[in-house]
């Protein structure tokens, strides 16, 4: 089969693979669409994440993937061939504390396709039964391909903030894979929806913004439509560039979410600090996110026909380099696909 192939630090290429084998609990899966992130591009230069080295060597990258049954295993009762699915792309034992407690993104033993084992930029996939989500024909391929992380990954930041009717959200990063979701959904929460970004993207109105800010003016924008209350709730989906940003807007009893290290945040490096009177003070809480739940991804399913997808570029699996390029492109406005 054809695939997409890290052989080492910029040494990618299509090339030709052997069709990964299935055990009696795997199912093969034929990908149709796969959803680029910038980690994507980042790990053929250093192969890793995050300051994570990716694995096997030589690797197959893609996380986000939606496609069809091509093969199950003989002990394989939850799906067939042709059936329209989803992989839950957090590797997980089932066996471990956290997943019994059903916080199988955090599993003691874990990892993600595409990071910790081979991902979906190629033709077919193997992955556990356990992984594998069957989805309603209706919800589209791009839609499809968004749930298991970028949609996920915003839903279970706003449960965890516990986004009530009513109140601020303000999602840095508004334009990006996680955060065009984190609009969209805050609105389905009922938040009224502060959207931050670098460039004028009014197409967020469409997806539920209320407001368009900037991120240099951000601080003065939030207190002036707040009426001096500031955020209830902050998503910010960046990193170090815009941490100190995103935390001077958290108002009483504010809840700030983050998740993404994109513009760096690595143990070693302190990027923020922050003294103990500005959480108690306030009652201020501060939460990391990572991922999702495998039960909120069902409930995201029942959602997914209210979502909608920006799409900037697609590209067909031979030029899946040029899509690696395009996710970390200035220009980009909206999510890139890789078509198999």
């Amino acid at each position: 089969m054809k695939a997409l192939v890290i052989e080492g630090p910029n040494i990618v290429e299509i090339k030709d693979v052997e069709e990964p084998k299935i055990g009696p609990h795997d199912v093969l899966i034929k990908v149709k669409l796969v959803g680029i992130h910038p980690q994507d591009y980042y790990m053929t230069k250093d192969l890793t994440v995050q300051g994570h080295k990716i694995s096997p060597i030589p690797h197959i990258p893609g996380e986000e993937v939606a496609g069809v049954v091509e093969k199950v295993g003989d002990q394989v009762k939850s799906l067939k061939k042709e059936d329209k699915v989803i992989i839950y792309h957090r590797i997980h034992d089932g066996t471990c504390d956290m997943c019994i407690l059903g916080n199988e993104q955090l599993c003691r033993n874990g990892g993600r396709f595409g990071i910790n084992a081979n991902g979906g930029l190629a033709e077919y996939i193997a992955v556990p039964e356990r992984n594998v989500i069957k989805i309603p024909e209706e919800i589209s391929w791009e839609v499809a391909a968004s749930l298991p992380a970028s949609a996920l990954t915003s839903y279970h930041a706003l449960n965890k903030a516990g986004l009530r009717a009513g109140e601020y959200v303000v999602v840095f990063g508004a334009s990006g894979n996680t955060g065009m979701f984190a609009v969209q959904l805050g609105k389905i929460f009922g938040g009224i929806v502060i959207a931050v970004s670098r460039k004028n993207r009014s197409w967020l109105k469409e997806f539920g913004a209320d407001y368009l800010v900037s991120l240099d003016t951000v601080e003065e924008e939030v207190r002036e439509i707040s009426k001096g209350k500031m955020a209830d709730v902050v998503i910010d989906s960046i990193g170090a560039t815009t941490w100190n940003k995103s935390l001077k807007i958290v108002g009483t009893l504010g809840r700030w979410v983050t998740f993404g290290a994109l513009t760096g945040g690595e143990f070693n490096e302190e990027f923020v600090k922050i003294s103990p009177i500005y959480l108690y003070r306030f009652e201020r809480t501060l939460i990391g996110v990572r991922g999702g739940k495998k039960s909120e991804l069902y409930n995201l399913i029942k959602l997914a026909s209210k979502l909608k997808i920006r799409v900037w570029r697609k590209f067909k699996l031979e030029e899946a380099l040029k899509a690696l390029e395009a996710v970390v492109s200035p220009e980009r406005d909206g999510r890139v696909f890789v078509e198999v």
